[in-house]
């Protein structure tokens, strides 16, 4: 993938939920729930400071697994085929642990 995230923008690839419910109903495609974990596969350098000097680091880094709000940011096919999505820092809600 060549795409880098301006600013305190990250790149998050979707990671798959179960197709089964704990009492091993099978869920069709209609009936599955819109992502809301995924991966950090790309992340920007920082926002820049109010006078323009310094980048403000941010919390996420590459690799890191997090939740984000379920219509948060845009959805972008890469020219790999991958769907992925591209969020500003401020639209992940939290890191998984």
């Amino acid at each position: 993938m060549k795409l880098k995230p301006l600013e305190d923008r990250v790149i998050v690839k979707a990671v798959e939920e179960e197709e089964k419910t704990a009492s091993g109903i099978v869920l069709p495609d209609t009936a599955k729930e819109k992502p809301m974990k995924g991966k950090v596969i790309a992340a920007g350098d920082g926002k820049w400071d109010e006078e323009g000097k310094n980048r403000i680091p941010m919390d996420l880094k590459v690799g890191d697994k997090v939740i984000y709000g379920k219509y948060s940011g845009t959805e972008y096919k890469t020219s790999d085929g991958d769907d992925v999505l591209i969020l500003r820092a401020s639209e992940v809600l939290a890191k998984v642990l």
